[in-house]
C-alpha cells in the first residue's frame, strides 16, 4: 500500500505548502534590509516550491474552487516572477561580463530597476500569501529560510584555463556561417517589433497582447536560445574569459537577447493569464482584482516593452554589422560566369530577383564587369551595369562571393533569370520558392 495516497489533502497541502512558505518568509525577513537583491538560488527555490504546490493545487481542481482559488493563483504569480526573476539575475550578474564594443549604463541601471521591480511585487505578495494560508488553516513554518542558506553565486575567484576549444577551423567555419546567417534572418523577423522611443502606458495597452504577446515573444526566445546552443556546441566551448573576441561579442549579442526575452515572455505569461481585463466569471475577475492590487499591470507592462523588448531590439540590431562581418570572414567564396537576361537585361525585373537571392544568404556577392564592381544585393547598383552591359554588348558576366549565393544565382540565370523572350515573369524553379 502506498502510505502516502492515504493521507488526506488537508495533510497534503501543508506538506506541499512547507518549502513555500519557508521561502516567502524569508522574503518577509530580508525585505527591509538596505540594497538587498534576491540572488539566483531563492528564485531557483521560489520556482520549484511554487511549480510543485501548483501542481498539487491544479490535480485537486483548486481553478475551480471558491475557497482555493486565489491560493493557486498566488501561487502561480510567485512561479512565473521568479522564473523572469531569476533570469533578470542572470542578466545583471553577468552585465560585467557580455563583450561588447561599449558599456551602456542605462542598460545597467535600467535592469537594475527591472529587478528591482520583480522583487519588489514578490516583497508585497509576501504578507498576502501569509495571510491566505492562515486563512485556509494551512500550518505555517515556525520562520523562514536562514540566509546562509542562499549564498550568492560569484566569487572573487575563477577556475584556472587549461581546457583549449578545439582547432578545427574549415568546421568551425562552416558553422559560424550557418549561425551569422540565421541570426541576420532572426534580426530581419524581430524588426516589425523594434522601436526607438519609448511608448507611454496607453500605448502599450494597444498593442499588448494585440500585437506583442507570450506567444510571438516565446517564438524568438527559442529561436535564440537554439543559435546559443548550436554556438556553444559547434564554434567554442570556452565561456567568456577566453578566445576570439569577436566571436565572444557576436554570442554575447544573443545571450543577452535571449535572457531579455526569457524574462518578457515570463511577464507577458503572468500578465495575460492573470492580470489582463478579460470577461471572466465573477470569481475570476475578483482574482485578477486583487491581484493586480498587488502588482501593478502598468509597471509590470513597461518593463516588459520599455525595457525588454526595447533592449532587445537594441543588441539584435548592435549584432547585425558584427554577425554581417564575421559572415563575410567565414563564407566560402568563388566564382561563377553566366549569361545575361536575353532581350531586355538587367532592368527592374531580373536585377530585384538577383538582389534578393544574394540579401537572402546575407554574404558579399559582386558583379564583375572588367575593372568594374557593382554590388550584387542592390537593385540600383545591378541596373547601373545594366546599362554598362547594353552600351558595350556583354553577353555574360561574372558573379564572385559567397557559393550558396552563387549556387541559386546560376539556377536563376539557367532559366533567363525568370523571363520569357517578351520579358513577362515565368515560374520559379523550385529551389528558388524563397522569393516568390
Amino acid at each position: 500500500m502506498n502510505i502516502s495516497s492515504e493521507m488526506s489533502f488537508r495533510e497534503k497541502v501543508n506538506h506541499f505548502s512547507f518549502e513555500y512558505l519557508k521561502c516567502i518568509l524569508y522574503i518577509l525577513d530580508v525585505k527591509d534590509e538596505p540594497n538587498h537583491l534576491l540572488n539566483k538560488k531563492v528564485y531557483s527555490k521560489l520556482i520549484s516550491a511554487s511549480h510543485l504546490l501548483e501542481d498539487f493545487l491544479d490535480f485537486h481542481g483548486a481553478k475551480n474552487n471558491r475557497t482555493w482559488i486565489f491560493y493557486r493563483e498566488l501561487s502561480a504569480a510567485v512561479r512565473y516572477l521568479s522564473l523572469a526573476g531569476y533570469s533578470q539575475k542572470h542578466i545583471f550578474n553577468r552585465i560585467e561580463l557580455y563583450q561588447f564594443e561599449r558599456k551602456n549604463e542605462v542598460f545597467v541601471d535600467e535592469s537594475r530597476d527591472t529587478l528591482m521591480m520583480i522583487q519588489g511585487s514578490l516583497e508585497l505578495a509576501a504578507p498576502i500569501i501569509i495571510d491566505e494560508a492562515k486563512h485556509l488553516g494551512i500550518d505555517i513554518p515556525t520562520k523562514g529560510y536562514s540566509p546562509e542558506f542562499f549564498p550568492d553565486i560569484a566569487t572573487s575567484e575563477h577556475l584556472e584555463h587549461n581546457i583549449d576549444d578545439l582547432d578545427n577551423r574549415k568546421e568551425q567555419r562552416k558553422n559560424l556561417t550557418i549561425i551569422a546567417t540565421e541570426f541576420l534572418d532572426l534580426i530581419k523577423a524581430f524588426e516589425p517589433l523594434s522601436f526607438y522611443e519609448r511608448y507611454t502606458s496607453e500605448q502599450i495597452r494597444q498593442i499588448v497582447p494585440s500585437k506583442v504577446n507570450e506567444v510571438g515573444i516565446r517564438r524568438f526566445e527559442m529561436l535564440l536560445h537554439n543559435l546559443q546552443s548550436s554556438f556553444d556546441s559547434y564554434v567554442i566551448h570556452g565561456g567568456f574569459f577566453h578566445g576570439n573576441r569577436k566571436l565572444k561579442q557576436l554570442r554575447s549579442h544573443f545571450s543577452v537577447a535571449f535572457h531579455i526575452l526569457q524574462v518578457m515572455g515570463r511577464l507577458l505569461h503572468f500578465y495575460e493569464r492573470h492580470l489582463f481585463d478579460v470577461d471572466y466569471k465573477d470569481v475570476y475577475k475578483k482574482v485578477s482584482e486583487e491581484l493586480t492590487e498587488m502588482i501593478d499591470p502598468d509597471v509590470l507592462l513597461d518593463r516588459c516593452v520599455n525595457y525588454c523588448l526595447f533592449y532587445a531590439w537594441q543588441f539584435l540590431s548592435s549584432g547585425q554589422r558584427l554577425a554581417l562581418e564575421i559572415l563575410n570572414e567565414n563564407i566560402e567564396r568563388a566564382s561563377i560566369t553566366v549569361g545575361i537576361p536575353k532581350e531586355r537585361g538587367f532592368h527592374t525585373r531580373p536585377s530585384l530577383l538577383v538582389a534578393k537571392i544574394v540579401q537572402h544568404y546575407g554574404g558579399v556577392v559582386e558583379m564583375v564587369l572588367g575593372n568594374d564592381r557593382f554590388d550584387a544585393s542592390s537593385v540600383l547598383d545591378l541596373q547601373w551595369a545594366g546599362g554598362k552591359i547594353k552600351k558595350d554588348e556583354i553577353e555574360q558576366v561574372v558573379f564572385e562571393g559567397d557559393t550558396r549565393a552563387l549556387e541559386d544565382l546560376k539556377i536563376l540565370a539557367s532559366v533567363n533569370y525568370a523571363e520569357d523572350s517578351m520579358g513577362k515573369g515565368v515560374p520559379l524553379p523550385k529551389q528558388l520558392s524563397y522569393l516568390r
